[in-house]
């Protein structure tokens, strides 16, 4: 099994929770900042990863990864924190309003 289909449900759940996401309010400003986050998380997992394969904590067997690296990083190293930044708010938003309604409920 290639990296790319290991991360094919994740990528898939973060299009499905973004879109879902797309109707609730300040979108474009949790976009904003869900693409600040990933780029900050992308250079860090750039340079760790690097660091990482450079001194041989592991590696990546050739017939598994696309054959894109940046370094020595394969491209599908960069998908985890994509996902994760955008994701992570995304589903707290679909989630959101039910606890608000909880603490409505409960005051």
């Amino acid at each position: 099994m290639t990296y790319l289909l290991v991360l094919s449900p994740f990528l898939a759940a973060t299009a499905i929770a973004v879109a879902l996401s797309a109707r609730r309010p300040r979108f474009r400003s949790r976009m904003a900042a869900s693409a600040a986050a990933a780029g900050i998380l992308i250079l860090l997992t750039a340079v760790f990863d690097n660091v990482m394969i450079a001194v041989g904590l592991f590696t990546y067997p050739d017939e598994l990864i696309s054959g894109v690296r940046v370094g020595l990083a394969p491209i599908e190293d960069f998908a985890y924190p994509l996902c994760a930044a955008f994701l992570v708010p995304a589903v707290y938003t679909l989630f959101a309003p039910a606890r608000e309604k909880a603490t409505e409920v409960g005051a």
